[in-house]
C-alpha cells in the first residue's frame, strides 16, 4: 500500500519511530547537497526546516526517534554530508543517531531495503535507484514483517556507534 506522508506518520506515532539507512549515496540531484559539494555553507533551518520541526514537534511528544546508518569505509561524499549536518539537524531536533561500519554488519540479517518502523506497528520502506535517486515507498503491516525489520534495527543499534563517537575515515 502507498505510505502516508511523514506528517500524518510521524503525527499518528505514539512511542517510537526507528529508520535504518543502508545506502552510501541518495539523491544526488538534491541542491542542498549539490551546494555542499561546492562548499556553500548550509542554512539547516533554511534546507531543512520543515523535517526539523516536524522530528522536533514529535520527539517534544515523547516519542523516540532513533536513526541508524550503516556505512561503507572511506565513506563517500554523501555519508560526510550527512555526518556533518547530522548535530545541527537530527541530534538537535531530538533524533539519536548512530553510525555502523558496513564491515561491522556483515553476520547481521538485515531487510533488502531502508526502511522506517513506527511504534512496531508499521513499516515504510524507500525504495532507491542505483545512483540514489527517490523511486517510491510502500507500507507493510504484517506483523513478521514489522518484528523481522524492528529486530534487525535492534541488532544495529546495539552495535553502531554513538554519532559523537564516530570518526569518519
Amino acid at each position: 500500500m502507498p505510505a502516508p506522508s511523514f506528517d500524518e506518520l510521524f503525527g499518528a506515532c505514539q512511542h517510537s519511530a526507528v529508520h535504518l539507512e543502508m545506502r552510501d549515496a541518495y539523491t544526488p540531484e538534491d541542491p542542498v547537497f549539490q551546494d555542499w559539494q561546492a562548499g556553500k555553507r548550509i542554512d539547516i533551518r533554511e534546507s531543512w526546516g520543515e523535517w526539523f520541526d516536524l522530528v522536533a514537534a514529535t520527539t517534544a511528544r515523547g516519542v523516540r526517534v532513533r536513526r541508524a546508518r550503516i556505512v561503507s569505509e572511506p565513506v563517500t561524499d554523501f555519508v560526510r554530508y550527512e555526518h556533518e549536518l547530522t548535530e545541527g539537524l537530527n541530534l538537535a531536533a531530538g533524533e539519536e543517531v548512530r553510525w555502523l561500519p558496513r564491515r561491522r554488519a556483515s553476520d547481521l540479517l538485515l531487510p533488502g531495503n531502508d526502511f522506517w518502523v513506527f511504534d512496531n506497528a508499521r513499516v515504510r520502506f524507500g525504495y532507491f535507484a542505483g545512483d540514489g535517486r527517490y523511486l517510491d515507498d510502500e507500507m507493510v503491516d504484517d506483523s513478521r514483517v514489522v518484528q523481522g525489520c524492528a529486530a534487525s534495527f535492534d541488532a544495529v543499534w546495539e552495535r553502531a556507534v554513538p554519532h559523537e563517537d564516530y570518526r569518519l575515515t
